[in-house]
């Protein structure tokens, strides 16, 4: 850390002209990441599968005065995320920080799952983190060869990377805890080329998939109570509360960090 950063330093979290990739921008991880990354003056390049949701994140960030672009696509295939990187490149000249932000899990006690669901959960949450890494990482590195080093990976873990659950998660857990092992082995790989390797593991936050737990039903009540004995601060998370650490790894803040997995669980791991 330079002197100048000891005096200013609110500088490190500046990412303004940064060029950011959030893949799985329509969901509700990457639609926080997406804003966040907006509104702090990065211009975005959003990747999903549902276009028309995308249309209205992409509506939200240039409302927060973002340059945006956009492209209809998963991180399914090389080809894939070969043309989300070039998308960035093109649009705005070269790609500082990636944000994979898509995900997919399929709930079933493991007698019960089948295969090609166990399958379907590892290619979303491992080989496509894998591949967009991959895609984005390679152009970090043309850009260190060209005097402009530097990027930031930030991939999406969980909680349940570290932690088991005994209502049928073998598939979520194992992918998240192999999401865990490429942060560490891509941290150590590229530590040298000024490329940082990150992952953001959340708990339950609200979401479209989790809103009933903090409904105030009976199901609602019960489920959460059970689940806040384990947090120690008492509450389930809000969006809001990913978007700090976001931002810390996404910008010079973090420069020092590389192969961890940062909770933002309120607790829940640490107990």
């Amino acid at each position: 850390m330079s002197e100048d950063a000891l005096k200013n330093p609110l500088s490190l979290f500046d990412i303004r002209g940064k060029t950011a990739i959030v893949t799985g921008a329509s969901g509700a991880f990457g639609k926080v990441a997406a804003k966040t990354l907006a509104a702090a003056g990065a211009n975005v390049l959003l990747a999903a599968g549902n276009a028309s949701e995308m249309k209205k994140v992409a509506a939200e960030c240039e409302a927060l005065g973002a340059k945006v672009g956009s492209i209809a696509k998963r991180p399914a295939s090389e080809a894939d995320c070969a043309a989300i990187v070039d998308g960035a490149v093109k649009a705005f000249g070269r790609v500082d920080i990636l944000v994979v932000a898509g995900g997919l899990n399929k709930v079933s006690k493991i007698v019960d799952q089948k295969p090609e669901d166990f399958l379907d959960v590892m290619d979303a949450n491992v080989t496509q983190s894998w591949l967009m890494a991959r895609a984005a990482g390679a152009q970090m590195l043309k850009q260190g060869k060209e005097g402009k080093p530097g990027g930031k990976v930030i991939l999406t873990s969980s909680a349940r990377g570290l932690l088991g659950h005994p209502a049928g998660y073998t598939a979520y857990c194992a992918s998240k805890s192999a999401v865990d092992g490429i942060t560490k082995a891509l941290g150590c790989e590229w530590g040298g080329n000024g490329i940082t390797v990150n992952a953001l593991g959340p708990t339950v936050f609200r979401s479209p998939l989790t809103e009933w737990m903090f409904a105030e039903d009976e199901r609602g009540k019960t489920v959460r109570a059970g689940f806040l004995t384990r947090v120690p601060k008492g509450r389930l998370g809000e969006p809001s509360d990913l978007a700090g650490p976001l931002l810390f790894l996404a910008s010079a803040a973090s420069d020092f960090y590389t192969g961890h997995i940062l909770y933002a669980d309120g607790g829940y791991t640490a107990g």
